[in-house]
């Protein structure tokens, strides 16, 4: 039986400069290759991946909750740049240095916005939340989507108290009713559904202002440059991810330099569990040449 991931090594809070906590949990060697994970809508710091491969590839993976996610303080009103504040502060605390990233659904314009900012290494994104707001998606939207897109658009607060309308049990069902068979076979696989379940009751464990907001930054434009991008990339997408993105990835990776994108036959948005070997082979293979071109450089 496919193992899809399993319990934290370590689970903690660390303290900001404003007093703020931030929760993160951690797998792999303690000593290993660090690789922060931005997990998806609403889920907590417990939703990591890659049972049974990061150990072996010596990976240290911190999966961080978003603030007024899980066990974070809250952050009402906070941006991207906010985010990749905090994050760059926890790396100092932690001393995970410029990690490599993965950005995960909802997660991924949060990693962009880190991988702006300098603060990752190389970055891989993986079923992202594309950038739905952009004007060249505006005629391939569903209907009820383009509807939230323009509601976000013109009136953000008031979207952003539509969405903190929604509980654990409504994302579970929003992900159960839009899967693939392909993804289905993942989340509802015994122990993964117990695992998805608790990081959803613990995502809304403060109420759902937390993922309220950050639905509203995903679906909003994004204020951060793409092309002001200088890491390297990888694009990640199932075929069969009818959710995530318009295209799968191929306007988002013509606006990263040097991006590299990959569709995956047979699997759609629960990806991230069932390729973790050459998703993070290859991340660790653009964060050490990163390494290498910044060290020779020096």
């Amino acid at each position: 039986m496919t193992v899809f991931l399993d319990d934290p090594a370590r689970l903690g809070e660390s303290r900001l400069s404003d007093g703020r906590l931030l929760g993160w949990a951690e797998w792999g060697p303690p000593d290993g290759v660090p690789v922060v994970l931005c997990p998806g809508a609403a889920t907590s710091r417990r939703l990591g991946f890659g049972a049974g491969v990061v150990a072996a590839l010596g990976v240290r993976l911190i999966s961080v909750d978003r603030p007024g996610l899980g066990v974070s303080t809250s952050a009402p009103g906070r941006t991207f740049s906010d985010f990749a504040g905090d994050v760059g502060l926890l790396c100092a605390l932690r001393g995970l240095g410029r990690p490599a990233m993965v950005g995960n659904s909802q997660g991924a314009p949060f990693a962009l916005a880190c991988a702006e900012a300098g603060v990752a290494s190389a970055l891989a994104v993986v079923s992202g939340a594309d950038e739905v707001a952009a004007p060249e998606f505006a005629s391939a939207l569903p209907a009820d989507l383009r509807g939230l897109v323009e509601r976000t658009a013109c009136d953000p607060a008031g979207a952003e108290e539509f969405f903190a309308g929604f509980n654990a049990d409504a994302m579970w069902g929003m992900v159960m009713a839009g899967s693939p068979a392909c993804d289905l076979a993942v989340y509802q696989d015994p122990a993964f559904a117990a695992a998805y379940r608790r990081a959803l009751d613990e995502g809304f464990a403060q109420g759902a202002a937390g993922y309220a907001r950050d639905t509203v930054l995903a679906m909003g434009r994004w204020p951060f440059t793409l092309d002001g991008i200088a890491v390297p990339v990888d694009i990640w997408y199932g075929e069969q991810d009818a959710g995530h993105s318009p295209d799968n990835g191929a306007l988002l990776a013509s606006r990263i330099p040097g991006a590299h994108r990959r569709l995956v036959p047979g699997i759609g948005g629960a990806l991230l569990w069932t390729h973790a070997e050459p998703i993070l082979t290859s991340l660790l293979e653009k964060a050490a040449g990163e390494r290498q071109s910044g060290a020779s450089m020096a």
